[in-house]
């Protein structure tokens, strides 16, 4: 029997000292535990993406001596192979790729470690520059399979993308492989883990061989990586699955000779799609706050449902006592909101602070009168509903530049795509936890908040929050469907045109008044500004707004509803 353990590691960009103590703990962890063989995820030495880190020459010097570092580290363990994820440049440091590249440039790549040396090094060959993906502006592509021998089995090494494309796998069952390794950080979003496994066992029918995939487990920045790792036998079956949004270490027997291994491991419960989607939103906080040394966070919560979400996502995700709420109630603030505010904290027990802005909207009005030619009256226009927004935004700002809490904002992907927002005001900020969550979801996230088993305290979002009609509540009797279309027609539309990419006749032809296609189709391109000046958030559907929306502010571009 040879066992084999899978380290689903939550490395930090550039903290290399830590993401050193991490592998090293894993394969302890591991070695004490009988396996002799252990798999880190892709890039797990830098972390995953480095970006321009890595066309730092300092960066360079630190990933080299880190690896150096490893292998002598890991040569305490007797017997003991490591495959490593980290990025190499040719002619330095210890790694010596199978086919020595002709330029000096940047790879992806995995070594194996084995009594202090790398023993080879695999070179990722094909490198994703689309969605969130950028990879051909730092990395050269490698081009031969590399496989190692332990145990007397023989393993091939592939690097994420690689495991995608059939030829690559075939080339390495080919080159003699009998099981292949791959090493990944892919990111998370809706569907990810039913699309990973169908291509798996696509490629363990196509090739014959069991297939470790080990996956990153953390936030960084707009990214998740769900973990999920998984082991497939050469029939196809998940015979070992760890938990999702979690780092740690598995351990997968493998008996018997090619091609009839038998392989067994933990297979972790699958969990439904709303305990999955609140844990990326609570693993993306989490990581984000923890990652970047701050204390804690603020939230301005005013009674409606987005605020009362984010709260209960920083509370689960920091604890309780790294959470402050602050209420900033208006003139158009109904009394209900603040009660509903007030007992939300009651029930988490939630620091929390209420500074009223009234007085502050009035002598900004006073002070703007005389320069907008006396058009200050006692009616509310856009003017004044923005006022009372940036007023909030600057408490908030004032608050955390005082503490040092960032300020959580609050605001979901259905007002991020139409730009029922305010510059300077709700997109005042240093992360949005629901900048991706369509309003829609943000309910679906609610209730299922409420209701869990897993959280030792449910029913903190007062009933009446989730009945209520949602509203900015920046001027007298105001509701969100007074400008928007219905949340449940704007999100499958944002979906259909934001996510999948449909031309606007195609949308029509589904169903859609023809009149909210165009007009939706409008605000997203018009509020582009905003976007681009809002806060990073959480990414959790296969396109969001940030790393992988790339549209420019200044066109004249215009869809047509009957050509496409």
């Amino acid at each position: 029997m040879v066992r084999i353990a899978l380290a689903q590691l939550n490395p930090t960009v550039g903290d290399f000292s830590a993401n050193l103590d991490l592998i090293v703990e894993a394969a302890q962890d591991a070695y004490r535990q009988g396996a002799r063989l252990l798999i880190t995820p892709e890039l797990a030495v830098s972390g995953y993406p480095p970006e321009d880190l890595l066309l730092r020459p300092a960066f360079r010097i630190a990933a080299e001596r880190t690896l150096t570092q490893l292998a002598a580290r890991l040569s305490a363990f007797d017997g003991f192979y490591a495959v490593i994820g980290h990025p190499y440049w040719p002619g330095s440091g210890i790694a010596r790729a199978s086919s020595p590249p002709t330029h000096p440039a940047c790879y992806n790549a995995a070594s194996v470690l084995h009594r202090g040396q790398v023993i080879g090094t695999y070179l990722k060959h094909f490198l994703p520059n689309t969605s969130v993906f950028d990879e051909q502006r730092y990395f050269a592509r490698g081009a031969q399979p590399f496989i190692f021998n332990a145990a007397g089995i023989g393993y091939a090494v592939l690097i994420c993308e690689d495991i995608w494309r059939l030829h690559v796998a075939q080339r390495a069952a080919d080159a003699g492989a009998q099981i292949l390794l791959a090493l990944n950080s892919s990111p998370y979003h809706i569907g990810k883990e039913a699309q990973r496994m169908a291509m798996l066992r696509a490629r363990t029918q196509k090739t014959g061989l069991p297939i470790v995939y080990v996956n990153s487990a953390g936030g960084q920045d707009e990214l998740v990586f769900d973990g999920a790792s998984c082991v497939l036998n050469a029939q196809g079956e998940c015979v070992a699955r760890m938990p999702k949004f979690g780092a740690g270490v598995a351990l997968v027997d493998i008996d018997g000779a090619a091609p009839d291994f038998s392989i067994r491991g933990p297979i972790a419960p699958a969990i439904p799609i709303e305990a999955e989607v609140y844990a990326a939103l609570m693993l993306g906080v989490r990581d984000y706050v923890d990652k970047n040394a701050f204390p804690g966070v603020l939230i301005g919560l005013s009674g409606g449902i987005d605020s009362a979400l984010t709260l209960a996502i920083a509370c689960d995700a920091l604890g309780v006592s790294r959470v402050r709420a602050v209420l900033m109630p208006s003139p158009y603030t109904a009394a209900i909101s603040r009660i509903d505010a007030l007992e939300m904290i009651r029930r988490l027990g939630v620091t929390y602070d209420e500074i009223p802005i009234t007085p502050v909207f009035e002598a900004l009005r006073s002070a703007l009168k005389p320069a907008l030619r006396n058009a200050m009256t006692s009616s509310i226009d856009t003017v004044e509903e923005n006022l009372q927004a940036r007023i909030r935004g600057a408490l908030l700002m004032a608050l955390s530049n005082r503490s040092g809490a960032i300020v959580l904002t609050t605001g979901n992907k259905s007002e991020m795509a139409v730009g029922y927002c305010t510059l300077y005001g709700d997109l005042a900020g240093g992360f949005a936890a629901l900048k991706d969550v369509s309003k829609t979801w943000v309910y679906r996230l609610a209730h299922y908040r409420n209701s869990a088993d897993t959280f030792a305290l449910r029913n903190f979002i007062p009933e009446r929050i989730l009945r209520r009609a949602p509203s900015a509540e920046l001027r007298a009797n105001q509701r969100d469907q007074d400008h928007l279309p219905p949340y449940e027609i704007l999100d499958a539309i944002i979906h259909l045109y934001v996510e999948e990419n449909r031309p606007c006749p195609e949308i029509i032809a589904q169903g859609f008044a023809t009149e909210d296609v165009m007009r939706v189709a409008r605000l997203i391109k018009a509020n582009e500004h905003k976007r681009r000046q809002a806060p990073p958030g959480v990414r959790i559907t296969a396109r969001a707004f940030g790393r992988d929306w790339r549209y420019p502010i200044t066109s004249r571009f215009v869809e047509n509803a009957t050509t496409q």
